[in-house]
Formats: structure tokens, sequence, C-alpha cells
């Protein structure tokens, strides 16, 4: 271990993981420590499920009717795949769906007035929508046309609006779409937890509401996918792909101190041995004094015998039920996956409740969702704080993470990857640099089956 380092990774979690890998894949000598004797620090899958017990401290063993122990991995921090995001574009490119299977999740629905229904996911299944009203679903209609021609580089596209300036509440207006409309696309398609999107500009969500429908798109059901065996396997995946190009891993290595030369870091101290290195990437919890909470995060995963109730019975889904229907600023989301996905024993389902805690009562704020999935035969409390960097690494060349925040995909943590990518290296990650990289390898990419 007393080796010199392009780059140190501490913790195992997918940001970390990914950074690795594309270090790795651009020549670094990396060193990736987790003081954990698994990998995936918060964005773990837990198995067997006697584990999951241990770390929620419950009392005894699960039950027989539970199944084998082994048979489960239970995802800490709940999120799917955008089949046509980002995260899927960096697994294409640097091959780490070589070592990985999808499933798409079977369908998404939205909660409206105490009930769900399923957010249309054709044109045919948006005219028999019980969603909207005849006339609201022709200018619906419209509004999707108009998105989906949008092009901010061609003024023809744009029918007067500027992507820079005009806000997406006068864009809804423009198109006469009523409240619920406009609920059900900032928080089903756009994707948002909050309102504040409607006063600024409305290119982002234009851009969110593209990828939700070229997602879906790619696969018809719902525009997510999902990894057999659990989001355990993204970390791992691309901890192999360092390993690959030479990066070293180490589990189980007890973090004693990171070495500082005149505000610099220079090193990592683990078990009386440093290991030199110019960077450091790591994980809020490996450097409590250089992030600030800004919030916290309660998720409940819960242990069903029963599909979702109203969901005609499938295996996979995702439920939004948007603030303002439970009088709230932000949106609640339930995961569900099952033994479908090799993640639960035969029979059983795993839904996974999350929300932005808004009161000092979170268990009650999340009680809507709750509802939604009874029976519970077992349910599991986290309530976790989130952090983000206070030092953005410029002197000290030490590159924290954010915390998962509670949305349903894997876009924020791309977009922190590619901020801490430009922090280190100076330069924008290009998606097309590394395809040529990966090319130079590999030759011709496989494709996603």
């Amino acid at each position: 271990m007393n080796e010199e380092y392009d780059v140190i990774v501490l913790g195992t979690g997918l940001t970390e993981c990914i950074l690795s890998g594309i270090m790795s894949v651009k020549g670094k000598k990396v060193l990736h420590m987790d003081r954990n004797s698994y990998y995936g620090a918060e964005s773990a899958s837990i198995t067997p499920l006697e584990d999951l017990y241990q770390r929620f401290h419950l009392p005894g063993t699960p039950p027989e009717s539970m199944g084998k122990g082994r048979d489960w991995n239970v995802d800490l921090v709940p999120k799917f795949l955008m089949a046509n995001g980002q995260l899927v574009r960096m697994l294409l490119i640097t091959q780490v769906t070589r070592y990985l299977d999808f499933k798409v999740i079977e369908g998404s629905y939205v909660y409206k007035g105490g009930k769900i229904y399923k957010v249309p996911s054709t044109e045919t299944e948006a005219l028999a929508s019980s969603l909207m009203g005849l006339f609201e679903k022709r200018r619906f209609r419209k509004f999707l046309v108009f998105v989906a021609n949008f092009d901010e580089n061609d003024p023809k596209t744009m029918e007067g609006v500027d992507p820079k300036k005009t806000t997406m509440r006068a864009i809804f207006q423009k198109f006469s779409l009523g409240q619920e409309v406009i609920d059900f696309t900032g928080h089903s398609l756009a994707l948002y937890r909050t309102d504040e999107y409607l006063d600024q500009p409305c290119m982002d969500t234009i851009n969110r509401i593209k990828l939700y429908s070229e997602s879906l798109a790619r696969y018809g059901k719902s525009p997510y996918l999902y990894p057999l065996y659990g989001l355990g396997e993204l970390p791992q995946g691309f901890a192999r792909l360092s390993a690959i190009f030479g990066g070293t891993y180490m589990l189980n290595k007890p973090i004693e101190e990171i070495v500082m030369e005149n505000g610099k870091v220079v090193g990592v101290k683990s078990e009386g041995e440093i290991a030199r290195c110019k960077q450091l990437i790591c994980d809020p919890s490996y450097v409590m004094d250089r992030v600030k909470k800004v919030g916290q995060v309660i998720r409940v995963i819960c242990i069903l015998s029963h599909p979702i109730a109203n969901t005609g019975d499938i295996n996979s889904c995702q439920i939004i039920i948007p603030q303002n229907q439970v009088n709230r600023k932000h949106d609640i989301y339930v995961c569900m996956i099952s033994f479908a996905h090799n993640v639960a024993a035969a029979g059983k389902y795993i839904a996974i409740a999350s929300t932005t805690v808004e009161t000092n009562e979170p268990e009650k704020e999340i009680k809507p969702a709750m509802d939604l999935l009874e029976p519970i035969e077992q349910k599991f409390v986290s309530i976790s704080d989130l952090y983000e960097p206070t030092d953005m690494g410029t002197e000290s060349q030490i590159f924290i993470s954010r915390s998962y925040d509670a949305t349903t995909h894997f876009e924020t943590t791309c977009a922190d990857i590619k901020d801490i990518y430009k922090r280190m290296t100076g330069s924008d990650f290009d998606f097309a640099e590394m395809e040529r990289k990966k090319q130079d390898i590999f030759g011709d990419a496989a494709e996603v089956s």
C-alpha cells in the first residue's frame, strides 16, 4: 500500500465506483478503499436478509415465511435507470453492461384523489386514460407534439417560445392545460419533486419530458430499467471495470487520516501505512468537516406477499404521489420490485417508499404511500441526512460526492459525477471521447439485449 497513486477513492458507492472506473480507463493509477466489508456504501444491496434485520436493529431473525435469507438483495436507496438516460449511456460506453442483466419496470402510476392511475405509455393509452377529459386530451396531445419537435437550434420549432426566458408556466398557459394535467406533466413525466420549475425557463422541463418519452419509446412498458440482483450490482460492475484497467481495490480498510500538506491532499493513512495521491474522491462520511447537511430523506423498505393493489398484479412498478395531492412541498415515491428480479424469495415483493423530510414526524409524512401497500409483512425505516460538499476541491484536491437524493432515478447522480469530473480534470465529461477510448480497447461494442 505504501505507493504513489494518481487518485485514491474512499467509499464504494455508485458515484465513487463510476468515477474510479472512468479515471482508470483514462490511464490514471487508482487505489479504491472502503471501510465496509461490502461494496456499495450508501447505495448497497443487502444480502442475506438476516443482515438487513441486524442493520435496522430488529430483534430476532426473519420468520420462515420469508424463505431463504440468501434469496434477498435489498436496496438501501430505491432508484430506477431511465432507459435513455445518462447512466445507461455510461454503462454502454464502458461496457459494464456485460456484467449485468436488466428488466424493464412494468408500469408507472400516479396518485390522484386517493387512487392510483397508470401513467399512459402510448397515445392509445393516453386517449383511453381516465386521468383527463376528452378536450384536455386533445390539448395535451398538441403540447406533447410541440415538445417532441422542439429544437433549441431551430427557431421554426419554437412557436415564439424563448427556451432561455419563457417559463414553463407560460407554456402550459399557451396550450390551455389545466392544473391536474400540469401536475401530471411536471411530476410524472418531467419527474420534478416540487413546483419550483414552473417559474424557471422551460428548456430543462422540455428536455426532461423528451428524456421520458425517448426512454419509454425504447421498451414500451415504462421508461425505467432495473438490474437483476439489485442496484448493488452497478457499483460492483464499475469496480470490475476499474480493476481491468489496473485499479486496486481494498475493502475492510479503516481510514485513519487524510494526510494534508499546505492545504492540499497528499495521501491517506490506513492501518499505519500511508498511500500517497495527487487527488482524492470520497463520499461525505469520510470528510464530515468538509460537507454541510442540506436536508433529510425518509425511506421505508416494505416486504409484501402481494403485488400492489390496482396495478393489475404486475411484478414491478413505480408510483408517484404528487405533492399537492397530499398537501406537501415534495412528491412521495414508491418503487416496487420482486422475486422476478432475483431480489426477494419466491412470491415476495419489495416496495420502498421515499420522500424528502419536511416535518419532525417523517413517518406521518409517508403514510399516504404506506396506505397503498397494506398489508405489510415487515418494514424497515431509515431517515438519512443529505450532505453536499462545502469544499469544491480547487485547493485541497479532495472531491466529495453528494448524498443520494429522493429522486426516483440516477440522473442527479450522473450530474454529480460529471461535475466532479470537470472539477478534477478541468474539462467536460465527453461521452464521445470515452467511446473512442473504449473502441481502442474493446473493439466494437455489444448492445444491450
